[in-house]
């Protein structure tokens, strides 16, 4: 069974986690292969929205504790630099958006992968763990640099030492996610999202990722010089002629991507 499914229809790809009897934990080829899947996405400008998402009853309960304890596994530095950090990377530098749908648990590593990415939906029936500390471990895969900016200081600290549940209502009224969702209308909901930004304006969403992430250790000033560039490249493009156009005539705008 391939660890990771990979599906594109239309301009759209849809990233399964599918280690679905280990609850889509993390060893070494799941890890490789998700990178993997990243990179196509990436360089594919078919594609112009991505949704990662985990198959049968979890989104990833992070990573397989039986890889760790292998006298023969990678160990941690390398299970850190050459499988986490490379796909928290591959998610924040993606020029593209990227959903995670959080269909069932995501716990440690899995619960930072979904927060790494663009925009969260969560079925009602999954919930959140910081499960690190219940071993004896230290936050990883972005998650002291995630949770603070999208909960606060206080309730990410308590997070992340207790390792205690946090329901999909609970995250969305926290703020961790954007949208908890029921779990009948859950696929539906999503895929009307995910499709929706595959039809939006690809490289202005991709300037406003961009701007977002460098405004955490930037001045006003420096912002606002920084949107300043941004908005003279929107402005270049055949999607901003398209929904100006589109905008005058009062129809819907056809964007391209390009």
């Amino acid at each position: 069974m391939e660890p990771v499914l990979l599906d594109k229809n239309g301009a759209v790809a849809r990233i399964a986690l599918n280690r679905p009897d280990k609850l889509n934990s993390f060893n070494r080829a799941m890890a490789f292969a998700l990178q993997d899947a990243l990179k196509d996405c990436a360089e594919d400008n078919t594609i112009r929205a991505i949704v990662i998402t985990g198959n049968g009853k979890a989104f990833s309960a992070g990573q397989d504790l039986a890889e760790v304890t292998d006298p023969n596994g990678p160990g941690m530095e390398k299970i850190l630099s050459e499988h986490y950090n490379p796909i928290i990377l591959a998610i924040r530098n993606m020029p593209k958006p990227v959903v995670a749908a959080v269909n069932g648990v995501a716990a440690g590593a899995g619960a930072n992968i979904a927060l790494a990415c663009d925009i969260v939906l969560a079925s009602e029936e999954a919930a959140f763990i910081q499960a690190f500390s219940r071993i004896g471990l230290v936050p990883d895969s972005g998650g002291t640099w995630f949770l603070p900016r999208l909960v606060g200081w206080q309730r990410a600290l308590a997070l992340a030492i207790t390792g205690d549940k946090v329901t999909a209502k609970e995250a969305q009224q926290m703020g961790m996610i954007y949208k908890a969702l029921p779990a009948e209308s859950f696929q539906a909901e999503t895929e009307t999202l995910v499709n929706k930004l595959a039809a939006m304006p690809t490289k202005a969403v991709a300037f406003i990722k961009d701007a977002l992430e460098r405004s955490w250790q930037n001045t006003l000033e420096t912002q606002l010089a920084i949107e300043d560039v941004l908005q003279q490249k929107a402005a270049a493009t055949n999607d901003f002629k398209e929904g100006v156009a589109a905008f005058l005539e009062k129809r819907h705008p056809l964007f391209t991507g390009n």
